[in-house]
């Protein structure tokens, strides 16, 4: 068996080095793939809100030019009340997409829309002893600005 060689036999497959440097790649894929979606869904959400900010607002509209006031903020969270006046008014316009309620409330807030709601001379209003004359419909948008629609607009 003197002379005698023994030849090696080549193996096959990923070295561990290449194993891992293909895992970070997919990581990293992975990452930018959920950020971008992520934002995507915000944006989305953002248009949502938009989308019901106007079609309240029409609402709101649409009451005032019979009525010739505006909504009190009660009147807007009353189902009852906004079935028989506002009508065809979807009610999930009045929920953020982020929230479950579907009232409004008179401060500006994250994750609910406001409607502030006054007499002509900012003071406050209830349609029953004083007629509401201006108001302000606000949502704030996920990417940090605030969207708001007024009977001045």
């Amino acid at each position: 068996m003197v002379g005698r060689r023994v030849s090696k036999q080549s193996q096959s497959g990923f070295t561990i080095v290449e194993l891992l440097i293909v895992i970070v790649i997919i990581g990293v894929l992975a990452g930018l793939v959920i950020v971008t979606f992520s934002g995507i869904q915000s944006r989305a959400r953002d248009t949502e809100r938009q989308t019901d900010i106007k079609s309240v607002f029409s609402h709101v509209e649409a009451y005032y030019a019979v009525n010739g006031k505006y909504p009190s903020l009660a009147q807007m969270n009353d189902a009852t009340w906004r079935s028989t006046n506002l009508q065809g008014l979807d009610k999930e316009a009045l929920r953020d997409p982020k929230n479950t309620s579907y009232n409004l409330v008179s401060t500006p807030a994250t994750n609910v829309y406001s409607y502030a709601v006054t007499a002509s001379d900012g003071s406050a209003c209830d349609n029953s002893t004083v007629d509401c004359s201006l108001y302000t419909l606000t949502a704030k948008l996920e990417s940090g600005t605030t969207y708001a629609k007024s009977n001045l607009d």
